[in-house]
């Protein structure tokens, strides 16, 4: 029987050849570790977000959907007011929506220097933000212009540039002194490079009991004077006009949201003001009547979502692309080729 040897030579040439395949075998597995995909946790998180914000949209809009009216706010006249007790002082107060009200422009006031002037001098160009207070007010009225100034303080916009504002008292007994008074604090408030556009665009004017009629009865502002506090009771809320003197918007209560404030600025203007994240925000948003606030359009703002998901798919797709290619040059210079 023929034996067989194998010489010392032979041995370390199949080693040799051994540890050369699994070699060979552990660079292979490295090349194909490159060429597959890396996880993505970037995008996969914002796919989550995404899913989720759309989902607690689509419940917002479902829970936020309002019947009826306010017992103060009426932003549908044709609906009965809500069945709730107020206190005897505010019976008959409240504020009727009457939006694209035509305001009367012909309405004869005094500025806040005693000079005659007419509605209608401030409006042609610019969208209105339009408030309706009396300057010697306790309370409520120092509150709505608070809330008024501290969004014109934040806001990208500036009173006397992109829109103008004109305060009202809807108290005849009111003198241009007190308003002059009244516009020189709330000017000031604002920052430096706010004061004097608003000085030029922000006015306080006063009018006689008929003008003031006039501008009530147009904005569905209604109010009395209470003989048991003294003082005129009254709901609070800002407006936003056209600058052909139409009611655009209406804001309540004494806070005012900056956002809220500019896009209503904004659908007044026609679009003539804004940037285009303000278009794409006017997208998703519109305005609801029944809480005087911009809201989220779900279907909207699920487009939106599905276009920016598309597009961060096609970049990842293009990455990978780009990527696998520069791996198939990278192996290809260092096979020699």
């Amino acid at each position: 029987m023929k034996k067989w040897t194998v010489s010392s030579e032979q041995w370390a040439a199949k080693s040799v050849n051994a540890r050369s395949l699994r070699l060979g075998q552990r660079a292979m597995r490295k090349d194909l570790d490159l060429l597959r995909p890396a996880p993505c946790p970037l995008l996969t998180i914002l796919l989550l977000l995404l899913t989720a914000h759309c989902s607690l949209l689509t419940a917002t809009a479902q829970f936020n959907q309002t019947e009826g009216n306010s017992p103060l706010y009426s932003s549908r006249p044709y609906q009965p007011r809500a069945p709730i007790g107020l206190p005897k002082a505010l019976n008959g107060v409240g504020i009727d929506q009457k939006l694209n009200e035509q305001l009367p422009l012909d309405l004869v006031l005094k500025n806040e220097n005693g000079e005659s002037v007419k509605l209608g001098d401030y409006f042609g160009k610019k969208p209105v933000v339009l408030s309706l207070v009396y300057y010697q007010c306790p309370m409520l009225c120092n509150q709505v212009l608070n809330g008024m100034v501290t969004a014109f303080r934040v806001m990208s916009f500036a009173p006397g540039k992109e829109f103008d504002v004109v305060t009202i008292s809807f108290d005849p007994r009111e003198s241009p002194a007190l308003a002059a008074a009244k516009k020189k604090t709330y000017v000031d408030y604002l920052p430096d490079d706010k004061r004097a556009s608003a000085a030029a665009g922000w006015h306080f004017l006063t009018a006689d009991e008929a003008s003031i009629a006039r501008i009530t009865g147009a904005v569905g502002f209604r109010y009395h004077w209470d003989e048991a506090t003294n003082q005129f009771a009254h709901a609070s809320a800002i407006y936003v006009a056209t600058p052909q003197g139409k009611l655009a918007r209406y804001f309540y209560g004494i806070e005012y949201a900056p956002r809220d404030l500019r896009l209503g600025l904004i659908e007044a203007a026609a679009n003539k003001i804004g940037s285009p994240v303000d278009q794409l925000l006017l997208y998703c948003y519109h305005y609801d009547p029944a809480t005087g606030k911009y809201g989220a359009t779900v279907m909207n703002m699920m487009r939106v979502g599905g276009v920016i998901t598309l597009i961060a798919l096609a970049a990842l797709l293009l990455a990978l692309r780009r990527r696998s290619r520069a791996q198939v040059a990278w192996r290809a210079r260092r096979a020699g080729v």
